[in-house]
């Protein structure tokens, strides 16, 4: 059993009915998990290997992906899946072969109206894996910021 955030202070056995409902894939080095906008159906927790998520940004005419973070074993990427719009918000794709276990919105739903505990549980650990990723993004705008301020100042 993977040591998940997703699943953090449930029982093991609990926590292995949730792994359950989820199916395990194995990606090869560059391929590409979801991306930005695409419909969020499942969300995945790394099993083994990297997923970076990038943002794609127009830079001097071209886009490229910009690095927000790269996740390991035990980490939750594609939360999406679980809060509406149920869009992505960011683009994952793996820099080496990886495998992840893709659990489907509707399944965990399912699992979580029959199962509140679990669900309560689970939410709280989504809402600080969200937390996490939001100060992700307020440091990198303060930075940009301070960089655009230190900028005018000169």
């Amino acid at each position: 059993m993977i040591d998940a955030e997703l699943l953090k202070g449930l029982p093991p056995a609990e926590a292995e009915r949730v792994l359950a409902l989820g199916k395990r894939l194995l990606l090869t080095a560059g391929a590409e998990l979801f991306h930005l906008g695409d419909a969020a159906g499942s969300l995945y927790l790394v099993a083994r290997g990297r997923v970076r998520l990038t943002l794609p940004m127009q830079v001097r005419h071209h886009e490229e992906d910009i690095l927000v973070e790269e996740c390991s074993s035990g980490q939750t990427v594609g939360w999406s899946a679980l809060i509406p719009p149920h869009r992505f918000t960011l683009t994952a794709a793996v820099p080496l072969e990886t495998e992840v276990i893709a659990l489907g919105r509707e399944a965990l739903n399912a699992y979580f109206a029959a199962h509140p505990d679990t669900g309560y549980a689970v939410s709280v650990n989504l809402a600080s894996v969200i937390g996490q990723r939001l100060q992700l993004f307020q440091a990198m705008w303060l930075r940009e910021v301070q960089r655009m301020v230190e900028l005018r100042c000169a």
